[in-house]
């Protein structure tokens, strides 16, 4: 049996998996936890990999690894390749004027036309334009600049300082993949944008050369393999082996709605971003802020947990009088409202009830997502079933009242480090110099059973928004 490991470098923590490269079964694994924080030291994710390689039982049995990762984190070093701050992460929001910056320079057409993306303060540009204008001593020692991703599988590699590392600094042999590079908002389908670089960072300086899906980035000192690595929505497509015509919903603390298509496409409202995905394909993304939450939030208010809170959605009758939450509670990104709060619509004394409230609240986040899925097929992508992932698709009453808000079959697959079995299925794929075919068991699949009334007075409460 031939191993491949792949790992899950995310903002909170770092996951390892071991797995047979013929099946894709995970025969261990390990897991180190990340500092909470916008901005982290990135020696403290190096730390976390070591630990949690250790705990899967380390890699000397391991033909090949790849670094799947947190996407749009910035990484400035300097020219003897040591970190010049503490990374900025994508939920760091201090780059926010950076962007409207950025977007007044260029033009928000331009943008999505040159990168597929128009600049939010996610967005790596922006981090690099703040840094630019807030620590320009800092900007003007950048030297390289790399993602998460990016610089763990330079440092995997054996490269870094030179006290730290058995290669040095040799900064030319950074490396990253199409997905991350798709999130930075300086690189398209020609390649980096150079111009774009320039005018965030306000100079020129070493860029991680680009690697193709099945390429490999290089060996460890000990001559493992090292794949290409993956941004973690790109790598979680490629662990669900997610293919065009499937559309990815993950329900996590936030929410993304994400599809595979072979072309790729540009939003010049900023709303979907045009990102490429880790196969050769592309990934049309929109995220949303309110997801798991917004269950937390209600369940609380109800005083039950998730299990009961589910059961009770369940009682309440879709065509019936059920009240309708704008699940706002902390703004939203997906649409762009970021001082918006949360609405609880329709009360009446008939549907005041804990069960019509708690459907409310799982109909409620499903509508925010179903309207992202909406902006993206609105570019022209097809959709032929959702895979429902994240730790809320595994309550049933989430996966049956998402098939009567979506128009198309709902999958769960089975409960799984998705990222990082992405990450293994690259390491598998620089080993044998073929995709694997790995597709995880399903734990549910719901025909699709549309129940118009729930999205359309949805619509009306949500139409009172100004974006």
């Amino acid at each position: 049996m031939t191993l491949v490991a792949g790992v899950d470098s995310s903002t909170q923590s770092c996951k390892v998996v071991v797995v047979d490269a013929e099946t894709g079964r995970v025969v261990r694994e390990g897991r180190a936890t990340h500092p909470a924080g916008t901005e982290v030291p990135p020696a403290a994710w190096w730390d976390a990999l070591t630990a949690a390689i250790a705990d899967a039982g380390g890699l000397a049995d391991v033909a090949a690894v790849s670094v799947g990762g947190q996407q749009h984190g910035m990484v400035a070093l300097d020219a003897e390749g040591r970190v010049i701050r503490d990374a900025l992460l994508w939920n760091d929001t201090r780059s926010a004027q950076a962007a409207r910056d950025l977007i007044a320079e260029v033009g928000a057409e331009e943008y999505a036309r040159r990168t597929g993306v128009v600049p939010v303060a996610s967005f790596t540009a922006t981090k690099l334009r703040w840094l630019r204008d807030a620590e320009p001593e800092n900007a003007a020692r950048v030297a390289a600049v790399a993602l998460p991703h990016d610089w763990l599988t330079w440092r995997l590699r054996g490269f870094g300082p030179a006290d730290e590392s058995p290669l040095g600094p040799v900064l030319e042999e950074l490396t990253t993949d199409r997905s991350d590079a798709s999130g930075t908002a300086y690189w398209g389908a020609s390649g980096y944008d150079v111009d774009l670089f320039v005018r965030a960072l306000g100079h020129d300086a070493v860029r991680p050369r680009v690697l193709g899906p099945g390429e490999s980035a290089g060996r460890t000192p000990e001559g493992v393999l090292v794949g290409p690595g993956a941004g973690d929505n790109a790598g979680a497509a490629l662990g669900l082996g997610a293919g065009e015509g499937d559309v990815v919903v993950s329900i996590g603390t936030s929410g993304t709605v994400f599809a595979v298509t072979a072309d790729p496409v540009a939003d010049a409202s900023g709303t979907v971003a045009g990102f490429a995905d880790a196969a050769g394909g592309f990934l049309p993304l929109i995220a949303t802020l309110n997801a798991a939450r917004v269950l937390d939030a209600v369940a609380g208010l109800l005083g039950v947990d998730h299990d009961e809170l589910g059961r009770l959605a369940l009682e309440a009758d879709a065509e019936a009088s059920v009240p309708v939450l704008v699940p706002y509670f902390e703004g939203e990104r997906t649409p762009n409202l970021p001082e918006a709060t949360a609405t609880l619509a329709g009360l009446t004394l008939a549907s005041t009830t804990r069960p019509a409230v708690a459907r409310a609240a799982i109909e409620g986040m499903l509508c925010g997502l179903a309207d992202g899925l909406d902006a993206i097929r609105a570019l022209g992508v097809q959709a032929r079933r959702v895979m429902l992932v994240g730790g809320a698709a595994r309550n049933p009453a989430v996966s049956a009242i998402a098939a009567q808000v979506f128009d198309v079959p709902i999958v769960v697959p089975e409960p799984g480090e998705y990222v990082a079995l992405g990450a293994a299925a690259q390491a598998a794929w620089v080993h044998t110099g073929e995709r694997p075919g790995w597709s995880p068991e399903s734990s549910g699949e719901y025909a699709s059973d549309t129940r118009p009334v729930i999205r359309a007075r949805y619509r009306v409460v949500a139409a009172g928004y100004d974006e």
